[in-house]
C-alpha cells in the first residue's frame, strides 16, 4: 500500500463492497467461531445472526456521519465532529486504533495456526507466533514498497475468499448428508447436551465475539471521499457488505455444526475450520480450507496495517496523539508502520487467540458506544439521524458488552483486569499529553 494522494469517487460501489468484504472476511470467522461456539453452544447460528444485527444498527450512525461528512479520515474525523479535538476523541479513536492493531496480531496467530494445520502440528508450538510475525513482517514490507497489487485486486480477492467458503461450506453440508431434520437440530438448537448452562446470558457474550468478524465495515468510511457519489453509496456499500458476509457466516456455521459436534468445535476452537473439513472432506477438503485461510489472513493483514496507519498518522499530524520519529526519515504514517509492526509482533508474541480477540471486542465496544451516544446527544439532528435506531444500538452493543465482560469474569478474569487498565492509562494517557501540548501551545 502506498502513501499517496486520495482520489475523489475514484472507488465505485461495488468497488467499496469488495473494499468492505475484504476487510470483513478476514481473521475472525477462521479463529473466533469455535470462541463463539465456548459461549453459544448449540445456539453458534444464532451468534451470528445477532451479531450481524448489531452490526447493522451500529452501522447507521456511521452511514449518517458519512453521508454529511464525506472524508478520508473515517472514525478519526467522526470523533472530531462529535466531541471536538480533546481526550475523548483523541482517547476513543485510539481505542479503535488498538482493536486494530490486536486484530493484526488475531490474524498473524490465525496465518500460523492455519498453516501449520498441513504438518498436522498443533496451536501451542512456538511455530504460531513465529508465522504470525512474519507474516506482520511481510505486511510492513509490501506497505513501505508501495506494492499497488492488493489495493488494485481488492474485489478480486474478496470474491475468490467469499466464492472459497462459499464452496466448503456448500461441499461440507453435503458430504454430512445435511437435511432438514438435521437443520432443525443445527439452527434451533434442540440438543440439549450442547447448550451451555447459561443459554441466555452466553448467546448474549457470544455476539461480542461474533462482531468482530463484522466490524471491519467502518473501513468503507475511512474512504469516503473517494467512493463514487459517496452520499447514496457509502451506505449501500456498508449495508451489502454486512448482509453478504451474514450469510455466509450463518452457511459456514452450519457447515461447521454439521461436522462436528459443540465440544469438537471447542476443543479446535483456534482452527475450527480448517478441523471441519478433515472429517467430510478429506485432506483435499483441508488443503483447501487452509488455503483459503491463508489467502484471507494474508490479505486482510495487508489491508488493516494500511488502514490503522492511515489513522493514526491522521491523529499524529491533528496533535491528539504524541509521535516521536526516533531518528526515522519518510512520512509519518511509515514511521506508524514501524511502530505498529513492534506492537503487533509483541501481541503475538505474548496472547493466544481467545485473549486477542477478547481485548479487542471489549475495547470496540467500548468505543462504538461511546461513539454513538456522541451522535446521539450532540449531533444526531445536524446528521438528520434518528434517535430510535442509535438507542438500539447502544443497548445492544451495552448488552453483548455487559455479557461478554461478565462471562470472562467466570473463566479469564485477568483478561477483563488486563482490559479495564489499558482503557484507563489511554484516557489517562491522553488526558495529561493534551493538557501538556496545550500548555506548551
Amino acid at each position: 500500500m502506498a502513501q499517496k494522494d486520495y482520489k475523489k469517487e475514484s472507488i465505485t460501489l461495488w468497488g467499496a463492497v469488495g473494499m468492505g468484504t475484504g476487510v470483513m472476511l478476514g481473521a475472525a470467522i477462521f479463529a473466533v467461531l469455535g470462541q463463539v461456539a465456548e459461549l453459544a453452544g448449540n445456539l453458534l447460528t444464532f451468534s451470528y445472526i445477532g451479531g450481524a444485527i448489531i452490526a447493522a444498527c451500529s452501522a447507521y450512525a456511521y452511514i449518517k456521519m458519512s453521508n454529511s461528512y464525506p472524508s478520508a479520515g473515517g472514525i478519526g474525523m467522526f470523533f472530531v465532529k462529535v466531541y471536538g479535538k480533546g481526550t475523548i476523541t483523541a482517547s476513543s479513536a485510539l481505542l479503535m486504533a488498538f482493536s486494530m492493531v490486536l486484530s493484526q496480531s488475531l490474524i498473524a496467530r490465525t496465518f500460523g495456526t492455519y498453516t501449520l494445520q498441513l504438518f498436522n502440528i498443533g496451536p501451542n508450538s512456538w511455530l504460531v507466533p513465529a508465522l504470525g510475525v512474519g507474516l506482520l513482517i511481510f505486511a510492513f514490507l509490501v506497505n513501505i514498497s508501495k506494492n499497488y497489487f492488493i489495493e488494485t485486486f481488492t474485489s478480486v480477492i474478496s470474491l475468490i475468499k467469499i466464492v472459497g467458503l462459499a464452496i466448503f461450506s456448500f461441499a461440507a453440508l453435503m458430504a454430512a448428508g445435511f437435511s432438514l431434520g438435521v437443520f432443525s437440530k443445527i439452527f434451533l438448537g434442540v440438543a440439549p447436551q450442547t447448550i451451555p448452562s447459561q443459554p441466555g446470558l452466553g448467546l448474549a457474550a457470544s455476539f461480542a465475539l461474533a462482531l468482530l468478524s463484522f466490524k471491519g465495515f467502518t473501513t468503507i468510511t475511512n474512504s469516503g471521499a473517494e467512493i463514487v457519489k459517496p452520499h447514496k453509496n457509502v451506505g449501500k456499500a456498508i449495508i451489502i457488505s454486512i448482509a453478504i458476509l451474514a450469510a455466509l457466516y450463518l452457511f459456514i456455521a452450519l457447515a461447521v455444526s454439521s461436522s462436528l459436534s459443540v465440544p469438537e468445535i471447542v476443543a479446535a476452537k483456534d482452527y475450527a475450520l480448517a478441523a471441519a473439513a478433515s472429517p467430510t472432506l478429506g485432506i483435499y477438503g483441508l488443503w483447501f480450507t487452509v488455503g483459503i485461510a491463508i489467502l484471507a489472513t494474508v490479505t486482510v493483514c495487508i489491508g488493516s496495517l494500511f488502514a490503522v496507519s492511515r489513522l493514526t498518522a491522521m491523529l499524529s499530524k491533528m496533535k491528539l496523539i504524541p509521535h516521536s520519529h526516533l531518528g526515522m526519515k519518510g512520512t509519518v504514517q511509515k514511521h506508524m508502520l514501524v511502530y505498529l509492526l513492534v506492537i503487533g509482533s509483541i501481541l503475538t508474541i505474548l496472547f493466544n487467540l481467545s485473549r486477542i480477540a477478547s481485548i479487542g471486542a471489549i475495547f470496540y465496544l467500548v468505543m462504538d458506544i461511546i461513539f454513538q451516544w456522541g451522535v446521539l446527544k450532540r449531533i444526531k439532528e445536524d446528521v438528520n439521524a434518528k434517535a430510535s435506531i442509535i438507542t438500539v444500538a447502544i443497548v445492544l452493543d451495552i448488552i453483548a458488552l455487559s455479557a461478554f465482560i461478565w462471562m470472562k469474569i467466570q473463566t479469564d478474569i485477568l483478561i477483563v483486569i488486563l482490559a479495564v487498565i489499558l482503557i484507563i492509562i489511554i484516557f489517562m494517557g491522553e488526558q495529561y499529553f493534551l493538557k501538556s501540548y496545550l500548555s506548551k501551545e
